[in-house]
């Protein structure tokens, strides 16, 4: 049997909070936001889920909600699938922190193993975290709403990409990848 899993990230947040590191911090959508999650909900629901879930923070919540209702399925929130824990670098401009910091948030490429930024979750940390929650999730087609950072841990790890090629794996805001996986098999994740 095949496990087909459509990963999402969640649509633009409000634009008080653009430019910040907002990682478990909850918010809204921006104006643009709210307006892609009613042309982005339809489309999705065309890839015929049997499951949405989402990180249950806001931002993800609204537009897995909105899938959901159009596909007339189930939508319920699983916190593992929540973006990384920055500490206190949450709701900080990334300009501020580089200016306190200097070039430590490269930390987070450079030694994943052990950097948190502001106190927060190792990179490693996320990718186990978020690996756990894709293989916990059942063997149906489920879409997941989610965040840059889990998307591009999965996808990195499973496409065997180095950490400094996972920044590039984050796919714009409302932007997909489908994962499949077939019994007996390796899966395979594409943009």
């Amino acid at each position: 049997m095949a496990q087909k899993v459509l990963l999402v990230r969640h649509s633009q947040v409000a634009r008080a909070w653009q430019g910040r590191c907002y990682g478990r911090s909850d918010m809204g959508l921006s104006r643009e936001g709210s307006a892609h999650v009613r042309a982005l909900a339809p489309e999705l629901s065309r890839w015929r889920p049997d499951l949405v879930v989402h990180s249950g923070l806001r931002r993800a919540r609204i537009l897995a909600d909105a899938v959901a209702a159009h596909a007339r399925v189930a939508s319920s929130p699983d916190s593992a699938w929540r973006e990384r824990d920055f500490g206190s670098w949450e709701g900080r401009t990334w300009a501020a922190i580089y200016r306190e910091t200097g070039d430590a948030m490269d930390g987070m490429i450079n030694d994943p193993a052990r950097f948190r930024p502001g106190g927060g979750e190792t990179t490693m940390e996320l990718a186990a975290r978020s690996l756990a929650a894709w293989r916990s999730l059942p063997a149906q087609r489920v879409l997941v709403v989610t965040h840059g950072g889990p998307i591009a841990a999965i996808a990195g790890s499973l496409n065997a990409a180095s950490v400094g090629e996972w920044p590039m794996l984050v796919p714009a805001p409302g932007g997909a990848i489908e994962i499949a996986r077939l019994c007996g098999t390796e899966p395979v994740a594409t943009p």
